[in-house]
């Protein structure tokens, strides 16, 4: 199926915002300027997709993001041939005009691809740093300005979802987990527009939901969501309303788990 990627430049838009909470602006300059593929894991909602788009607009490369599912093929990233205005064509995948561009190619969630999408990134990951188009005879060398960005999420894991050991070995890695609080107070107040003493309130109430993750959650309260839910209120949104809505519905369909969140919820705002 063909695949739509977004390609975007800091000429394009101002610098999206991150709020950095330790050297991880600095290792993904040091790995960019050094050629260094990399690895990004931490749960879901947590910034690392942010973190590439401010990294990428900070160094001024186009940005290809692929959101990697279950049908994704190696030719979706690397490109086909498909029949435009009566003429057969290549048409280049986001990996590939990432090459051909010199760009940050930038895959999220990449466990969830199929296994022939890592064998296609292996020659890019080494010193070969080299792209092989067999359909169209092309060995493509990847440009100094060339980077491949993966992600996972660790929590989701298991033994038909992970990547192998020689796959891992050849990324430098960062772990992302949630900003400590009151980084993620402020973060939530930017992105809103509500004022931090209420954002403080969410910012607890999440760990309250968070330590919930493994008994009856699956995933904890993400940023993203945080985010939502302080947005809807500061337009007007009545907060238990706009926290059932953000911190309760997107969490779970299991109505007793959803009355424990509310409980929790009840207890930080009455």
């Amino acid at each position: 199926m063909p695949l739509s990627s977004v390609a975007t430049s800091a000429s394009e838009r101002e610098l999206p915002f991150y709020q950095s909470v330790g050297n991880e602006c600095g290792m993904f300059e040091q790995a960019f300027r050094q050629r260094l593929p990399l690895l990004l894991k931490g749960p879901t909602g947590c910034g690392k997709t942010r973190f590439v788009s401010h990294m990428a607009a900070k160094l001024g490369r186009p940005l290809f993001t692929v959101s990697c599912h279950d049908d994704l093929t190696a030719a979706d990233l690397t490109g086909r041939y498909l029949l435009q205005g009566g003429e057969t064509r290549w048409v280049d995948g986001p990996l590939t005009r990432a090459v051909r561009e010199g760009g940050i190619c930038y895959l999220d969630e990449v466990v969830e691809a199929r296994k022939d999408v890592t064998v296609v990134l292996h020659p890019l990951t080494d010193d070969r740093r080299l792209l092989p188009l067999e359909r169209t005879g092309e060995l493509l060398e990847a440009p100094a300005d060339f980077m491949l960005v993966v992600s996972y999420n660790p929590g989701y894991q298991h033994i038909l979802k992970s990547l192998k050991p020689s796959t891992r070995q050849r990324f430098v890695a960062l772990s992302f987990d949630f900003p400590p609080p009151a980084t993620e107070r402020d973060i939530v107040a930017r992105e809103s527009g509500l004022p931090a003493e209420q954002c403080a309130a969410l910012v607890n109430l999440a760990a309250s939901l968070r330590a919930m993750k493994g008994q009856d959650l699956e995933e904890g309260v993400s940023t993203r969501l945080l985010v939502y839910c302080a947005t809807l209120i500061n337009a007007g949104m009545p907060i238990l309303e706009a926290t059932r809505a953000t911190l309760v519905e997107p969490l779970s369909d299991d109505a007793d788990v959803q009355e424990g969140l509310m409980e929790a919820i009840h207890a930080t705002f009455g």
